[in-house]
Parts: structure tokens; sequence; C-alpha cells
């Protein structure tokens, strides 16, 4: 199982605002490199502080630079909004910057805020992102491609940049559609799936109804690849967890408001900190993320791991604009404490998902 670090990297009350942000990213992504993660993983979303990283592929060709030996990957470019022909040489130029250590994650988007205004119709988000895949594939494998769909035309193009790695970086799909499940399983990609501050219960239900997108497609579950992302957090008492609850009720809640078409915007532009109906509790927050002390934390990671049997576990450790202080303990103490206590219980993490890997391979 590989371990991931998911960088969010939302602005709320940094006293050094984006810059601060980033600087903080860094220090993260250069700790979990430190540590022996295997992936660093950049968001993209658009035109809100729920994020300050609209192109993870920027991100990923700037950690480049300071990074020697984890992967990184856009988690994930949002394939909707993008001409295909400049995510394919982006993707390709990203793969040479990082000398091989690019991995792909795409998904089909689920912010309507976002959709709007770059003026793509939501409700067509799959087919369209069907229709760019194959613009990207035929780029970056053979070189060129001549295109007509519905959604796109592309007249002969030639392509002078490829990919390091062949044919393919490995390739992550947030989607649990049968279309896209179909269409990449030539290329063996890994379901990413993510319920963000909803945690382990919601969890279970997208990978109980990925595992029936896999059936349907007559495929058996077990053998497939599952990458899923909690939020974590070290803490040290209840009254920690519910600080950090509160920051996970934040995302949570500007999550919910840029599925509409309109925001709740307060002076500075962010979106204002407003209940919903129907949304945790603090305490709801804090029981169904990965939030606690190391015993409680490694417990509910044990939990997830022996019902999903995950390939690749991602943690995002400064959601809510985290200050830098606190999550970098946590990453800290997540390698040091958490992973000893995971291992007395279910073995090396890096047995973990063999058995599907071992079958997919045979299969």
């Amino acid at each position: 199982m590989q371990l991931g670090l998911f960088n969010l990297m939302t602005l709320r009350d940094h006293p050094d605002g984006a810059r601060g942000v980033m600087r903080d990213t860094r220090k993260m992504v250069e700790t979990a490199e430190e540590l022996g993660f295997d992936i660093a993983w950049f968001a993209e979303h658009h035109f809100a502080n729920y994020s300050s990283s609209p192109s993870p592929l920027m991100m990923c060709s700037y950690a480049a630079g300071w990074t020697k030996t984890i992967k990184l990957g856009p988690g994930v470019i949002v394939l909707p909004l993008y001409n295909p022909l400049r995510v394919a040489q982006e993707i390709a130029v990203a793969d040479t910057q990082t000398e091989g250590r690019l991995v792909v994650g795409m998904g089909t988007g689920y912010q309507q805020y976002e959709f709007d205004r770059y003026k793509v119709a939501l409700e067509e988000r799959v087919d369209v992102f069907l229709e760019y895949w194959d613009v990207i594939e035929r780029a970056l494998i053979d070189g060129e491609v001549e295109y007509k769909g519905k959604h796109v035309s592309i007249p002969k193009t030639h392509f002078a940049i490829k990919t390091l790695q062949k044919p393919l970086p490995p390739l992550f799909v947030t989607s649990s559609h049968p279309k896209l499940l179909d269409r990449f399983k030539k290329w063996q990609a890994t379901p990413f799936l993510a319920a963000s501050t909803l945690g382990s219960p919601v969890l279970y239900k997208m990978v109980d109804g990925l595992n029936d997108a896999w059936t349907s497609l007559g495929e058996q579950p077990a053998t497939k690849p599952l990458a899923i992302m909690q939020y974590v957090s070290i803490t040290d008492s209840r009254a920690e967890a519910l600080e950090v609850a509160e920051r996970a009720r934040y995302v949570g809640r500007m999550s919910h408001y840029l599925r509409q078409a309109e925001l709740p915007l307060d002076d500075k532009g962010f979106i204002r900190n407003e209940a919903y109906e129907g949304e945790y509790t603090l305490d709801e927050y804090a029981d169904k993320t990965v939030v606690g002390d190391p015993h409680i934390v490694a417990e509910k990671i044990v939990a997830n791991i022996r019902r999903l049997n995950p390939s690749n576990f991602t943690c995002n450790f400064s959601f809510g604009c985290m200050p830098i202080e606190r999550a970098h303990s946590s990453i800290l103490r997540f390698k040091k404490d958490v992973v000893p206590l995971i291992e007395r219980e279910v073995g090396p993490l890096a047995n973990i998902g063999i058995q599907s890997e071992a079958m997919r391979k045979a299969s």
C-alpha cells in the first residue's frame, strides 16, 4: 500500500495569505518525502478560497524543482474544463520535469460554480471527459491525433513531446461511472475515492457503489486497485479534536456551496462560513474523520484497511488552512506513532493490497 499526501491548499486565515499556504504546502511535501511517503497530490479547484491550486500540473512542475524521490500528481485534473490538446502537452512536460515521477489523476468534476464559469455543461461532463481522453491518449501514445466528436474536433496535429514513462504515467480516476471504468480498464487505472470531510461512513458507501459498477461490467472488484483519501489529524485531547473538526466543517461547508450556481461570499471574496441543513455536528466531524490520538487514528485506519484493502492510502493533514505547526506535527506523529500501531494489527503497509495486485496481474 502506497502512502500519499493530499494538498487541498485552502485559504482561510493564514497570516501570510496565499503565499503562506504555498510555503506551508512545500514544507509538508518535503517532509512527506523525507518520511518515505510515495505520492504528493495537488488539488484543482477554481475561483474560490476552497483551494489556492487552480492548476495542479503547475504545482507538480513547481515541486519537481525541490523534490527528488516522491511521485507528484494532480489530484485531480478536472478534464472537462481543459482544452485536451493543451493538457496532453502539459502532462508530457510535467513528466519530463519530474524525470518520470508524475502520476496522473483525472476526474469529471462536480462543482456547478466552476462549470458555469467555464461554460461547460455539468450534466455532460462524463461524455466530455471521454472525448477529451480519446484525444489525450492518442496524442501521448501515437504522437499525433485527428478527431471529430460531439464535444471536440481536432485537425491532424503532431506532438513533438511525449511522456518519459511509457506508454503513460500511472493513471488514477476519481469516478465510479461504469463508462469511465470500462474505458480505463486497459490501463489498469486506479479509482481514487474520497469522502473528504464526511469520513469513513460515506467513503464506504462510495466504495460499495464502485464495486457495484465493477460487477456490472463483469469484473471482480477484489482484483481491482483502490486509492482512498482521508482527513487525518493527530490530537492529544477532545478539545483539540473539536478544534480540528471545526476546520473540517469549514471545508465541508465550502464544498456544499460550490455545488450550487452562486456562492455566499464575504467582502474578501471568500465563501462565508455558513451552516447548511443536515451538516454534521463538530462531534460527528471528529468521530467520522480520522482524528484523535495515535491509537484512535490507528484504529480508524485499520478499520479502513480491513474493509477496503486499499492499494493507496492518502492523508490530508492540512485541511481548512490548518496552522502549519499542527499539520506538520500530525504528519511526523503519523509516521512515528501511528504507522507502527497499524502494522502491529495488519502487517507491513507494503504488503497491503498485494492480494489485489497479484489477482489483477493474473487476470
